[in-house]
């Protein structure tokens, strides 16, 4: 059993950074690749970024975003530098066990509650 507890989202202007936060609790937060994902209003929960040894991110972000995780303090992060409006959402932390198909939404066992980011324009 994993729980993730995500922090660090707010409002912040176009052009702007935010620090997202993602502490897990249990002793094997190495065995599970982790994700961002986001899903903005009225849309479907969307891939971000992905840590598992190696990165990924989708393009809306690659070059902006930077994920990143410490595993003695089974905390995962994300840095987000020249935020834009259209990345406004809320943003979840979530546990793949299986390190298969990042982009997946049904391949992750464990999800945080999330956490607002609204960028003004």
């Amino acid at each position: 059993q994993v729980q993730l507890v995500e922090s660090g989202g707010g409002l912040v202007q176009a052009g702007g950074s935010l620090r997202l936060s993602c502490a897990a609790s249990g002793r094997t937060f190495s065995s599970y690749g982790m994700a961002w994902f986001r899903q903005g209003p009225g849309k479907e929960r969307e891939f971000v970024a992905w840590s598992a040894g190696s990165t990924y991110y989708s393009d809306t972000v690659k070059g902006r975003f930077t994920i990143s995780r410490d595993n003695t303090k089974n905390t995962v992060y994300l840095q987000m530098n020249r935020l834009e409006p259209a990345d406004t959402a809320v943003y979840y932390c979530a546990a793949n066990p299986t390190f298969l198909d990042p982009m997946n939404v049904r391949m992750y066992r464990y999800w945080g509650q999330g956490t607002q980011v609204t960028v003004s324009s």
